[in-house]
């Protein structure tokens, strides 16, 4: 199965270690999506994408196993936080996690935005692109 991700599991060695039989593939921008920061059921601010026209999230694409599958749904903690949606590349079904609720916006732990840094280190991508993106969320709330 194929996984999109964009969050923390961005970061290579961290999805590795989750992900045991995990394959990294490629980066990956996922169009007519914008990236966003929500509550959770810990409290912190969490990755989340949500429709919206005109906007590109930066992720990575993963061949995963069934049991990868089943360690992320534990992590992500499918079905309450986060369900399952799909889309296709060259015919091939890509699986991620998307929150059905739509909580407030909170801004991720210095910890949990690191982790992203880093992914965004793996793909090559300059980080100034998620912090604009932070930085433009906060603006919104004021």
């Amino acid at each position: 199965m194929l996984y999109f991700a964009y969050g923390s599991n961005l970061f290579h060695k961290q999805m590795k270690k989750r992900c045991k039989d995990s394959i990294y593939i490629k980066c990956f921008i996922l169009k007519n999506y914008k990236l966003y920061f929500r509550n959770n059921y810990l409290g912190g601010g969490v990755a989340d994408i949500q429709k919206r026209k005109n906007h590109k999230v930066l992720g990575a694409l993963y061949k995963i196993s069934k049991k990868d599958e089943k360690k992320l749904d534990v992590y992500e903690n499918f079905p309450k936080t986060y369900v399952k949606k799909y889309f296709r590349i060259s015919g091939k079904k890509v699986m991620f996690y998307y929150m059905p609720k739509k909580t407030k916006y909170n801004p991720p732990s210095k910890r949990y935005l690191n982790l992203i840094l880093q992914g965004y280190k793996d793909c090559g991508w300059n980080k100034k692109i998620l912090l604009k993106t932070i930085k433009t969320l906060k603006r919104r709330l004021v």
